[in-house]
Order: C-alpha cells, then sequence, then structure tokens
C-alpha cells in the first residue's frame, strides 16, 4: 500500500510539474499585460467556485500579469427586492430599472457584492480595491434608449487613469456596473458591456467572459461541438447564420466590438469548471472559445 501511495503522490508530483512547464511561455508572454474578466454566472454562486475564481485572479496578478475585475449580480438584486416586495422586471432582456429598482441595484452591487469579492480576494493573498463606475469618474453612461425600462445605461466614455493609477502600482480593481450620467444619474449598465469597454479603453491584451456556458458551439444542444477559435469575420458570420443565438449573441458582439478597438483576444469561457481562468490563459488547449482580431495571430 506504501508503494502504491508513493507512486500517486510521484505520478501527482509530475502532473503538477507539467502543468507548470507547460504554463512557462505562457507566463512569459503575458507578463506586464492587462487582462480584464467579467466575474458571473454560477461562478459567483456556488462557493466552491468562487474559491477558485478568486484564487486564479491572485494568482494572475502574483505571476506578474495586471487583472482587472468586472462584476453583475443579477440574482443577488433580485433576492433583494424581492426582501424589499420591489417585483423584478424584465422587457427584451433588460431589467426594466425604475427610480426604487435603481437604488437596490447600486445598493446591492456597489454595497455588498462589490466588496464582497474585495474582500475575498484580500482574504487569497491580492491587494484589490472596489470601485464603480462614479469613481474618479471612470466611467460615464448615457440612456440606452429603449422606452419603458427606465436607467439602463450604456458606457459613453471610459477615463482609464485611475485603473492604470491602481494597477501600476500592484492592486486588483474591482469594478462594479454602476456609472453616472453627466447630471450625476446612477445608470444600471451590463457588466459585460462595462468589462468590453474598459478592455478597449486600456488596450488589454484579453477579455475574458465567465459563462454558464462552455463557449461558442456549432450546436447548443451538444457541448462537444465547441468551436476553440474564430476570427472577428467568423464570429460574424456565425450570429448571421444564426449558429450564434440567443443571449450568446450579446456576449459574441460584446468581445468582437472590443476587438474591433484594439483588444488582442478575447475569451468566452465556462465558469463552472474549476481554474477555467488558469487552464484557458496558461494551457496549451484552452478550454473555451478565443475570439482573435484579425491583425493578430493566436
Amino acid at each position: 500500500m506504501m508503494i502504491n501511495d508513493s507512486e500517486y503522490i510521484r505520478q501527482d508530483a509530475a502532473t503538477r510539474v507539467k502543468v507548470l512547464s507547460e504554463a512557462l511561455p505562457y507566463i512569459q508572454q503575458f507578463t506586464g499585460r492587462t487582462v480584464v474578466v467579467k466575474y458571473g454566472g454560477a461562478a459567483m454562486k456556488d462557493s466552491n467556485l468562487k474559491d477558485k475564481v478568486i484564487r486564479d485572479i491572485v494568482f494572475l496578478s502574483c505571476v506578474g500579469l495586471r487583472p482587472i475585475v468586472v462584476h453583475g449580480g443579477g440574482p443577488e438584486i433580485n433576492s433583494w427586492l424581492d426582501k424589499l416586495g420591489i417585483e423584478p422586471q424584465f422587457k427584451n432582456g433588460l431589467r426594466v430599472t425604475d427610480a426604487p429598482t435603481m437604488d437596490v441595484v447600486e445598493m446591492v452591487l456597489v454595497g455588498r457584492v462589490n466588496k464582497e469579492i474585495v474582500s475575498l480576494i484580500n482574504q487569497a493573498g491580492g491587494s484589490a480595491v472596489g470601485l464603480c463606475g462614479k469613481d474618479g469618474n471612470l466611467i460615464k453612461a448615457r440612456p440606452q434608449g429603449d422606452k419603458g425600462i427606465g436607467f439602463v445605461g450604456e458606457v459613453s466614455n471610459v477615463n482609464i487613469r485611475i485603473l492604470e493609477t491602481l494597477v501600476n502600482s500592484g492592486y486588483i480593481p474591482v469594478v462594479s456596473s454602476v456609472a453616472a450620467d453627466d447630471n450625476g444619474q446612477a445608470y444600471n449598465i451590463n457588466a459585460d458591456t462595462v468589462a468590453g469597454e474598459i478592455a478597449a479603453a486600456l488596450g488589454a491584451e484579453k477579455l475574458i467572459l465567465l459563462t454558464d456556458t462552455r463557449g461558442i458551439l456549432k450546436d447548443y444542444k451538444e457541448p462537444t461541438s465547441l468551436i476553440p477559435k474564430v476570427d472577428i469575420k467568423e464570429a460574424r458570420d456565425l450570429i448571421a447564420s444564426g449558429v450564434v443565438s440567443g443571449g450568446m449573441i450579446p456576449k459574441v458582439n460584446c468581445c468582437v466590438r472590443s476587438l474591433a478597438q484594439g483588444v488582442r483576444a478575447a475569451h468566452i469561457i465556462d465558469g463552472r469548471i474549476p481554474h477555467a481562468l488558469l487552464l484557458e490563459i496558461f494551457t496549451d488547449g484552452g478550454i473555451g472559445t478565443m475570439i482573435f482580431g484579425s491583425q493578430f495571430t493566436c
């Protein structure tokens, strides 16, 4: 039995060394580069997955990358609306955000979810600072424009100075997707959109969307039909042909928009897989779909 245990330990150690060795060229390639991570989905709700995502983010920082985290928090918003007797409403996939709902959105995203993520990163050995779009005029918002949806916004401008100041000093910014317009009115903005616009403004190396799907699938009913790599044109063609449909369309569009503005690669990965971030960035195979700009080779 001792021999078997020793052999298992030896093989397990060899596997760990192989993984680290495979990661080395990627660490060398990406050190000093900015990676924007949109944190959401099951990885925010499952405490075991949450712990692994947080550790991955701290790992990225420790090996020389410059992670920036952007988050939403829909389920927790719904929970607090229910506690306060406010009925959640949606229109064309967007949360109808009247004034009372906006108060709850801001309270939950900025006051609770953001600070929890900051605290977890700090507990794991990182140095995180929590922000929303209002802080340092980081994000200026404008109305999304659809009728009857209230204070749902879009990004009109990103002021990256505060983010650059923080990452240059070794901090991990954690950004909630609430911002204000020129008059100080708060808006609820889609977190994917915020992540994409921040990545574009910074000229990030990578935009990574943690989702509850494996990536872009040739057949959405078949998880094994993952498309590992596409360029911008192929991504647009997949939308036009209907291969990319439903809730995946805005995510792919978000990636394409950021790539068109200079982000080198965008990734849609399954946050339900433990250590999905590290597997996507530091292994040869990756685990999700990488969309890359036509001007870059991968």
